[in-house]
Formats: C-alpha cells, sequence, structure tokens
C-alpha cells in the first residue's frame, strides 16, 4: 500500500523496548536505523507525492530497504 509506515515500531512492535535501547546503546544500530528511517522517508515522500521515478529506482530502494530491515532484525535477535 502507498505510503504505508514501515518504521521499525510498527514492522516489530514487539521490540519496542529493544529497540529504544538499541538506539540509545549500539553505535551501528543506531547508525542503521537512521539510515533505514531517512529511506523510508525518501520512499513514502516518492510515493504520496507521486514523483515520476522509474519503477526500477523505486524497487531498488525497497530492496535497500529490506536489507537493512534485515541487518536491524539479525541485531534485534542477537541481543
Amino acid at each position: 500500500m502507498l505510503g504505508e509506515p514501515h518504521d521499525l515500531l510498527h514492522e516489530f512492535p514487539e521490540y519496542e523496548d529493544k529497540i529504544t535501547k538499541l538506539r540509545h546503546t549500539n553505535g551501528k544500530f543506531a547508525r542503521l536505523m537512521i539510515e533505514y528511517d531517512e529511506l523510508d522517508a525518501k520512499i513514502r515522500n516518492l510515493e504520496e507525492q507521486a514523483q515520476p521515478v522509474s519503477d526500477t529506482y523505486m524497487e531498488d530502494l525497497k530492496k535497500v530497504r529490506v536489507t537493512l530491515k534485515d541487518e536491524l532484525y539479525d541485531i534485534l535477535n542477537n541481543r
């Protein structure tokens, strides 16, 4: 769905406390989360504003977002 929120708290509500803790205590997690949030905002903006972008470009952005989400999820599960 266009413009749907994909922030980590929507994606992993069961990890809310852990996400909050890791943002403040784990530099790698914090950097990845900032990158993820910025990319998610860019994707949502492109979708909501109906910016003329190629399907390939949008798919590439979404692939990077899912890769970042996987990395963040791995950190959440290994702590």
